[in-house]
C-alpha cells in the first residue's frame, strides 16, 4: 500500500478547502461560536477541525471510506491483518477485545498485573477472570510480568478457560515473554489478547522490544497517545488470526465506543503512521541513543541509581523498553512522590510515574538533549535540596497482596454494599476497586478478600504520597464492603 498517503487528514484538507457551511454539528461551528477566551487558549485551529466523521470529513453514506483507508494503511504499516481505530482510549479496545473473546461466565486467563480498565471490563461483562500472578521482586519491591510456564500451569489447572489476556509492556517498560505465551495459548486452540498500551511504537524499531504481532499475538490494544503522537484517547487494535471473529470484535467495540468519535484523534493516528513508516526507524534510534545517554548522566548523580539490568536477570522480565528510565531514590533518603511533587513544583517538570522508592521518565521520539539537559539538572538540584525523611510505606509479604478472589467482579461490584472503617474491612469481600495511580494497577478488586497486609499497604501509601483516585474514599479511611 501507498504508505505515503493518509487518507484522514487528505480528507480533511479537501474539507477546509471546499469551505462547507454546516448546519449539522458541532454546535460550535468551526469555532464561530466558541468564546474568546477559550479559543485563545486551545487555538482556532482546533474548532476548525473539529467536524464530524460522517456527513462532514466523510459523506453520509461513507463513500469515500476515509476511515478505512486509514485502518487499512495501519494495518499494513506494522504488519496486521486488520486495524480498528478507537477514540476511546485502549481502555474501551482493551474490554472490546475481552468481549470478543469470552461471554458472560467463561473463564480467561489474565494476568493480576492488568490495568484498571480490564476489570472495569469483568465488571461489564460477567467474565470469570483466572489470576496469573506476576513475580514478585524483594529487591526492587515490584513484581515482574509472569512468566509463560505460570500461563501454561493457568491452562493446566483451569482447560475451560476460553483464552488469556496479557499486559506488556508494563507502565515501568517491562516485557513479557509474548512468543512463548501466544505458544502456549496456540497449542490448546485458545487467542492471546495483549494490552500493550504502551507499545504502539515498537513495530518501527529493532531495538525495541518484540510488537505482539510479531509474537504471534491474536489481538493487540496500543495507545497511540502514550509513546506515539497522537492526542489522548487515541487508540487502535490489531487483529490476525482465525481465532478471534472480527465482526465480533467490531461489534464489541461499537456496543462500548461513542456515536460522536473526534476526527482530530483519527487525523492524528492516520498522520502518525505515515510518520513512523517514513521516518520511524531514524527517529525512534536517536531517541534510544539519546536515552542511552541520558541513562548514564542519571547514574552518575549522588544518592540516584537507573534501574536497568535488575530487571532483567533469571526470573525478572523478558525483556525492557529503554526508552522508559527507571530511577531509584532510596539511596537520596527521599521517596518517588516527594520527587516527582518537588519537580513539578520547582522545576516545572512532570514524570510520569513515581511510587514509594523511584520516579519514571518517559522518552520519545519527540524528546531532544535540550529537554534531557533540563531533567538531568534539575534532578542534580534535587539531590543537593534537603527534605524531610519520608514517610515508610508497609510493603508486606507478597502474599498478602495476593488477594483471594471470592465473588466475581460483576457481582460484587453490583451487590448490596457496606461502608465500614479500614481497620474493620479485614477479612470483608471487597465491593470497589482500589487502585494507586498511576501505574493503574488495582491492589484491592470487587470481590477479592481483603487482608491487613493491603489495609497497611494502602494506608501507610496514602500517608506517603500515594494517590488513589478511584477509591469511594480516595483517603481510605473506608472501604466499600460487600453486604454482611
Amino acid at each position: 500500500m501507498d504508505q505515503n498517503r493518509s487518507p484522514v487528514l487528505e480528507a480533511l484538507a479537501e474539507y477546509h478547502e471546499r469551505g462547507y457551511a454546516n448546519f449539522a454539528p458541532p454546535g460550535h461551528k468551526q469555532g464561530l461560536g466558541a468564546d474568546d477566551a477559550v479559543r485563545r487558549v486551545l487555538g482556532a485551529e482546533v474548532f476548525r477541525s473539529d467536524v464530524l466523521a460522517t456527513g462532514a470529513l466523510d459523506d453520509r453514506k461513507s463513500g469515500q471510506k476515509v476511515l478505512e483507508q486509514a485502518q487499512e494503511l495501519m494495518a499494513d504499516a506494522v504488519g496486521a491483518e486488520q486495524a480498528f481505530f478507537s477514540t476511546c482510549g485502549s481502555s474501551l479496545s482493551v474490554k472490546s477485545a475481552m468481549m470478543a473473546v469470552a461471554a458472560p461466565g467463561e473463564s480467561m486467563l489474565i494476568g493480576r498485573d492488568a490495568h484498571k480498565s480490564v476489570i472495569a471490563g469483568l465488571a461489564l461483562t460477567g467474565i470469570r477472570p483466572v489470576w496469573v500472578r506476576p513475580r514478585w521482586d524483594r529487591e526492587l519491591h515490584l513484581a515482574h510480568p509472569p512468566g509463560p510456564e505460570a500461563y501454561e500451569e493457568a491452562f493446566r489447572q483451569n482447560p475451560d478457560a476460553v483464552g488469556a489476556l496479557v499486559t506488556s509492556p508494563s507502565p515501568y517498560g517491562t516485557c513479557s515473554d509474548l512468543k512463548a505465551i501466544a505458544a502456549v495459548c496456540h497449542r490448546r486452540g485458545k487467542p492471546l489478547v495483549v494490552d500493550e498500551a504502551w507499545g504502539a511504537h515498537l513495530p518501527f524499531h529493532d531495538e525495541l522490544p518484540t510488537w505482539a504481532m510479531d509474537a504471534d499475538a491474536d489481538v493487540c490494544v496500543v495507545s497511540i497517545h502514550k509513546m506515539g503522537a497522537g492526542f489522548e484517547q487515541g487508540s487502535v487494535f490489531h487483529l490476525q488470526g482465525d481465532l478471534v471473529d472480527p465482526v465480533r470484535l467490531k461489534e464489541s467495540a461499537d456496543l462500548l465506543s461513542t456515536t460522536s468519535p473526534n476526527v482530530l484523534l483519527y487525523a492524528a493516528m492516520d498522520g502518525w503512521r505515515r510518520q513512523m513508516v517514513l521516518h520511524g526507524e531514524e527517529l525512534l534510534g536517536s531517541a534510544l541513543e539519546l536515552a542511552r545517554s541520558t541513562r548514564a548522566e542519571i547514574d552518575g548523580l549522588p544518592g540516584l541509581r537507573v534501574v536497568e539490568d535488575e530487571l532483567l536477570e533469571k526470573e525478572a522480565s523478558h525483556d525492557l523498553d529503554r526508552l522508559q528510565i527507571m530511577i531509584d531514590t532510596l539511596e537520596a533518603g527521599i521517596s518517588g512522590y516527594q520527587a516527582a511533587d518537588w519537580l513539578r513544583a520547582e522545576r516545572a517538570i512532570n514524570v510520569g510515574l513515581s511510587d514509594h522508592r523511584r520516579i519514571l521518565a518517559q522518552l520519545t521520539f519527540a524528546d531532544d538533549k535540550t529537554q534531557t539537559d533540563r531533567l538531568v539538572s534539575a534532578l542534580a538540584d534535587l539531590t543537593r535540596t534537603s527534605l524531610p525523611a519520608p514517610a515508610s510505606v508497609v510493603l508486606p509479604d507478597p502474599r498478602e497482596l495476593e488477594l483471594e478472589q471470592v465473588v466475581l467482579p460483576r457481582k460484587a461490584f453490583f451487590a448490596a454494599q457496606d461502608v465500614v472503617p479500614i481497620t474493620e474491612s479485614v477479612g470483608r469481600i471487597a465491593a470497589e476497586q482500589v487502585t494507586p495511580y498511576p501505574p493503574g494497577i488495582p491492589a484491592i478488586l470487587p470481590g477479592e478478600r481483603i487482608t491487613a497486609g493491603v489495609v497497611d499497604y494502602l494506608r501507610s501509601g496514602v500517608e506517603a504520597g500515594m494517590v488513589i483516585p478511584d477509591a469511594a474514599d480516595p483517603a481510605v479511611q473506608t472501604l466499600r464492603v460487600l453486604h454482611d
